[in-house]
């Protein structure tokens, strides 16, 4: 059976591919080169497995080059929607700093209102006590003048009875008695109009007191109402500054602890910041007023140490000019990438994210050179790559200082920042507080 399939295949290439003689001929003698059918069956098989083979990895060249073009123009894409979001959330950031300074300004006028009107609620309340103490005079004065004038009616009556009793009087006691009369009926007249002067000055000072006590109401509505904004105005500033310390994985209380512990002397910032209530004070609606007025500054106290600690903390971006990211915090290539990297212009101005003092400035293994900047709480922050240098070691410096310029040394491919936050030593994600502060700062 085999033997007659091999006959069938050598007789159909015979017919398809007869056999072919090539002639080489020399000066001396003529040769020839026969091709049997299934030599040139292999010859073509080979030459079309060839063409094959060149037809399919031209594809893939083809392909290869088609796929790599459209992931080019994502890239493309995707790194301008990337530096949109930027640009937005730069703006985002710049009118979060309007509203805030807004805020502060309201906050100094609304405290310099509240200073003001506490002084006129204390003018207002000694005119009520000394309006009051007059009143009381007045009423008891006019007490008084009108017993004697009483007194005074009733002695002239009886002198006049006396005068009329029995047969005609003497000279001399009638005129005495008529003297008298004349005496106690103008002591009767003086009296009844220094008691129509004390009952229209009682009545001014009733209406002047009604008018003192309107005012007076006046003013603790009006003295509501600037709480009231005080207390808004504290609540809202202080929600961003919970959530920014609270996204960066901080306790807000233990924060303001550890502020506090630096900054606890007296009569300077941590000084009291209202004085006490008298002890013999039992007016309850002074009593609230204070606990409100204590309330709102504790408040803003509160503010106060979030403004030290925020710019104690790496809230800010060591960049102001145009940039991007080129590489992420975590792993890349099998190894730890302990930073997030930043490209842009060769010699761009690198500033400090915090206040802090510079511990290494100079070159370092695998940074190029390097600028390490110490901060409160254990935290420091790196930047590597430096073309300048523009601080020294020990030297104090303020979120915001320029520290260095950007450029390509050390382990680089390309000009960029390399850029580190650590706590205690461990490498910690730059952008979480970049983010954490991007609505506030």
């Amino acid at each position: 059976m085999p033997a007659r399939l091999s006959n069938r295949v050598h007789a159909y290439l015979e017919r398809r591919l007869p056999e072919q003689r090539l002639f080489l001929k020399s000066d001396t003698e003529t040769r020839f080169i026969r091709l049997k059918p299934a030599t040139q069956a292999a010859v073509l098989a080979g030459i079309a497995l060839l063409l094959a083979w060149t037809i399919v990895s031209t594809s893939i060249v083809v392909m290869d080059s088609i796929g790599a073009g459209g992931s080019r123009e994502q890239a493309l894409r995707e790194q301008a929607m990337y530096e949109m979001r930027l640009d937005e959330m730069s703006r985002e950031r710049d009118l979060r700093a309007t509203e805030a300074a807004a805020a502060q300004e309201r906050f100094a006028l609304a405290l310099s209102q509240v200073s003001e009107m506490q002084v006129a609620l204390l003018n207002s309340e000694e005119r009520r006590k000394e309006l009051e103490t007059g009143i009381g005079v007045i009423q008891a004065t006019l007490k008084h003048t009108m017993k004697e004038r009483d007194a005074a009616r009733a002695e002239a009556s009886q002198l006049a009875d006396a005068g009329s009793v029995g047969d005609t009087p003497q000279g001399p006691v009638v005129e005495d008695v008529a003297g008298t009369v004349e005496f106690l009926t103008d002591a009767l007249d003086r009296t009844a109009d220094e008691r129509d002067l004390m009952a229209v000055a009682a009545n001014d000072a009733q209406e002047a007191s009604r008018e003192a006590a309107y005012s007076m109401r006046l003013l603790e509505e009006r003295h509501d109402e600037i709480f009231a904004r005080l207390e808004d105005a504290v609540t809202v500033s202080m929600e961003p500054l919970d959530k920014m310390f609270s996204a960066a994985g901080m306790d807000p209380d233990d924060l303001i602890d550890t502020i506090r512990q630096g900054y606890s002397g007296q009569g300077g910032p941590m000084g009291p910041l209202l004085a006490p209530l008298p002890a013999d004070e039992t007016d309850p609606g002074a009593i609230a007023d204070h606990a409100r007025a204590s309330s709102i500054l504790d408040g803003l106290d509160r503010m106060n140490m979030y403004r030290i600690a925020a710019g104690k903390l790496p809230f800010a971006m060591p960049l102001k000019t145009s940039f991007r990211y080129t590489s992420p915090f975590g792993r890349r290539w099998g190894r730890m990438h302990e930073g997030v990297d930043l490209a842009g212009a060769h010699g761009s101005p690198i500033y400090a994210t915090a206040d802090g003092v510079v511990v290494h400035a100079g070159p370092e293994n695998g940074y190029g050179q390097l600028v390490s900047i110490r901060h409160d709480f254990g935290l420091e922050t790196r930047y590597g790559h430096l073309s300048a240098i523009n601080v020294t070691v020990g030297q104090k410096v303020s979120r915001g200082d320029k520290i260095g310029a950007m450029g390509n040394t050390g382990r680089s491919t390309g000009t960029h920042l390399h850029y580190e936050v650590r706590v205690n030593g461990a490498a910690k994600n730059p952008m979480i507080y970049i983010k954490a502060g991007k609505n506030v700062l």
